[in-house]
């Protein structure tokens, strides 16, 4: 016994009555559905059973099993209205075929042979192998292009796409596939365009439409190398035209942002990354004088005074920064120095190894609320309150 294909008979078939004749807890068993099951890359219909709402769908020793959300209102024997949902039937038919198209048009052009396809949620992937032509060694982006512009071709000419069904491999042989098959019996091959010069013909289990044109469009993405393939990102029919559209609007704001047109948008861009290194590079220049300024002025304090103790605290400077300050120092320091950043209520600490700095913080940081570590010659404790700092700070400075 096995589930009839209806989708096999009729792809554009959205409803059909059929007869339960298996329940499994919540999986329903079919003498009929046009619901496809995963396979071949292909993700599942989805739709109803009646007022069920069909989950998953699989298949297994030639029975389809549709997983609903509760099949407790279900009984063996009876009839039951099927409707799958179309818009995500569409959207498969579409994405698929337009990854025949262009696994063809690759396998046409410079023998790359698909060993791998991923439909994913937000694009789809091919992975080439170019094992067929030595002279040939990687895809460039020139190649990627000039195969999207072939597929988009096949799909402007709006070449039929055919389904033929053979019970043997030797019947299915005598096509031009470009991948030997994988299997000796029941093998569907789908063919774009004339089966004399056609643009594919491979084996396929999934749901296509009756000819190219519905596919609408094919944009490839990006190529990267993997495992010594190169993997090709891409999309196709309408998921294509509303990334299109996606990153049109984005473009579009980015050109009013930059009182750019598309045309020099880019250099609009580059002009500004220009500016805002040069901006940048001031800044640090300034950074290092400032780092520079205060450890002369801390310097100064330290050749003339006679504190074991110095305290600084800088509300203008990062702690980056303050911490380049007290380093800057370590070698001529012949007292603890603490420098505070306010804002952040961190705390740095400075010495020439004695006292150890490390030690000094992680001995008594944690009796005041902190939390902090480090070396003999720098440390810094970090606080989430004030108050805590503030006493952390008249601890150091009495000792």
């Amino acid at each position: 016994m096995s589930t009839i294909k209806l989708y096999q008979q009729d792809v554009y078939l959205k409803e059909c009555e059929a007869v339960i004749l298996e329940l499994q807890e919540d999986r329903v068993v079919l003498d009929r559905t046009i619901f496809f099951p995963t396979g071949g890359g292909q993700s599942c219909d989805l739709g109803f059973l009646g007022g069920q709402e069909v989950l998953d769908v699989s298949e297994k020793d030639g029975l389809i099993y549709h997983q609903v959300r509760s099949a407790a209102s279900l009984k063996e024997g009876s009839r039951i209205l099927c409707r799958i949902d179309w818009d995500r039937r569409f959207d498969n038919m579409q994405r698929h075929c337009g990854e025949h198209i262009l696994s063809g048009i690759c396998y046409r052009e410079f023998g790359g042979i698909n060993r791998g396809f991923h439909m994913g949620e937000d694009y789809m992937t091919i992975d080439i192998s170019l094992e067929e032509d030595p002279s040939i060694t990687e895809i460039t982006w020139e190649m990627a292009k000039r195969a999207e512009l072939f597929a988009n071709q096949v799909i402007w000419s709006d070449a039929p796409v055919t389904v033929r069904r053979f019970q043997t491999r030797q019947e299915a042989e005598q096509l031009p596939l470009r991948k030997a098959l994988a299997i000796d019996e029941e093998i569907s091959i789908v063919c774009v365009g004339d089966i004399r010069n056609a643009a594919d013909c491979v084996a396929c289990c999934g749901t296509h439409p009756s000819s190219a044109g519905q596919v609408g469009l094919v944009k490839i993405y990006k190529i990267e190398h993997y495992k010594g393939m190169f993997r090709i990102y891409f999309e196709a029919g309408k998921r294509a035209l509303l990334d299109y559209d996606k990153k049109h609007d984005r473009i579009t704001e980015l050109g009013i942002h930059f009182s750019a047109g598309t045309d020099d948008l880019l250099d609009k861009v580059l002009a500004q990354e220009q500016r805002a290194k040069a901006v940048k590079d001031e800044l640090n220049t300034l950074r290092q004088s400032a780092v520079a300024s205060r450890a002369e002025e801390i310097r100064a304090v330290l050749r003339n005074g006679d504190e074991s103790v110095v305290f600084r605290q800088y509300d203008d400077m990062k702690t980056g920064d303050l911490f380049n300050i007290g380093k800057a120092l370590i070698q001529e320091l012949n007292a603890l120095l603490l420098i505070l950043a306010p804002a952040e209520k961190t705390l740095l600490l400075f010495s020439g190894g004695d006292p150890d700095c490390g030690s000094l913080v992680k001995a008594n940081v944690s009796s005041y609320g902190g939390k902090g570590g480090g070396n003999p010659t720098s440390a810094r404790a970090v606080f989430s309150k004030q108050a805590a700092l503030d006493e952390f700070i008249r601890f150091l400075r009495s000792r």
